[in-house]
């Protein structure tokens, strides 16, 4: 099931078919809404005119790239120095994987390894790729050895992340989530709040 945020197909479905796009956006997905990021690479499409293409966006003149970052509306609440991580991001894909994104995890079966490139990149910690990682087998379909290794609690069956959601209910489950979770002081990757055991209880949609 792809990453639907709403019962239609939105902005976000382009993340669905492009693994740039949807690089890009796991890379945004920090300091602001999650649909907010995963918008933002339609956005960049539109005033590009054009696909995504990590080698342009890598020797495209930083100025003029975060005048495009800036829109209105922005693709980020710091889009200036979000475009800079987004072009050290392309830089990185031509550099390392000829700018082919799907690169990270097509050739390879094991988590392990596609964690261990994730977190090469720039703007992406260990956390961040365990959500792609999970993303990657929950969302896209790909199958994985050593996939709880790799995507430690992101893995399992409760709705924490961008990784579980296919639609508006599971949207609101993970919104509650995480409501819930800073409430009680805990992070998205912690247990339940009120839960030693570790198995989720009811969550109410959020507000």
């Amino acid at each position: 099931m792809p990453i639907r945020f709403g019962p239609e197909p939105g902005a976000e479905e382009i993340v669905n078919h492009d693994p740039l796009a949807f690089l890009i956006a796991m890379l945004l997905d920090q300091q602001v809404p999650i649909e907010w990021a995963f918008a933002a690479p339609q956005r960049l499409i539109d005033r590009l005119g054009r696909p995504l293409d990590a080698a342009e966006i890598a020797t495209f003149d930083p100025a003029a790239f975060a005048a495009i970052a800036a829109g209105p509306p922005a693709i980020h609440r710091y889009h200036r120095s979000m475009a800079a991580r987004v072009q050290a991001l392309c830089a990185e894909l031509v550099d390392r994987y000829d700018g082919h994104a799907e690169r990270l995890w097509s050739d390879t079966a094991d988590a392990r390894t596609v964690h261990r490139r994730l977190v090469d990149l720039p703007g992406f910690g260990a956390e961040k790729a365990q959500i792609t990682v999970a993303v990657l087998a929950k969302r896209f379909g790909h199958t994985f050895e050593h996939l709880a290794d790799a995507a430690g609690p992101f893995a399992d069956d409760q709705p924490r992340s961008v990784a579980d959601v296919g639609g508006p209910e599971s949207f609101a489950a993970v919104k509650a989530w995480k409501k819930l979770q800073r409430e009680s002081g805990r992070s998205k990757a912690d247990a339940p709040a009120g839960n030693s055991d570790g198995v989720a209880g009811a969550l109410e949609p959020a507000e």
